[in-house]
């Protein structure tokens, strides 16, 4: 199994999530996070003063998959996550040794 973290900008979410829903992907984990990489913040007026801020609104989607579906996951984040500008993130992908639904006790894929 394997979980992907993919870091994205926030109007993509409905594209991403709509897209994940088309192959089938049935539950991830949303969080609103802050970060920068390349873009290293940007200026903006607030009442006539210039703020530099530091650290950019992004989304970071959490989905556990198994190993055989890791490929096509990616490869949908990529495409619905992309507008070909600076800042449209990053997608990490972690080996996972083991899931299990709380309710149910299932373990392994039978949990995701």
């Amino acid at each position: 199994m394997k979980k992907i973290e993919a870091i994205i900008k926030p109007f993509k979410l409905d594209d991403v999530k709509q897209a994940l829903s088309d192959i089938g992907l049935q539950g991830m984990t949303i969080t609103e996070v802050k970060g920068y990489g390349r873009q290293k913040g940007h200026k903006e007026i607030y009442r006539g003063a210039e703020y530099l801020v530091d650290f950019i609104p992004k989304i970071k989607i959490e989905i556990v998959v198994a190993k055989e579906r890791l490929d096509e996951v990616l490869e949908t984040i990529k495409k619905s996550a992309s507008t070909g500008k600076i800042g449209d993130g990053k997608i990490f992908v972690m080996s996972l040794e083991e899931v299990v639904r709380v309710r149910t006790g299932e373990t392994g894929v039978e949990a995701i």
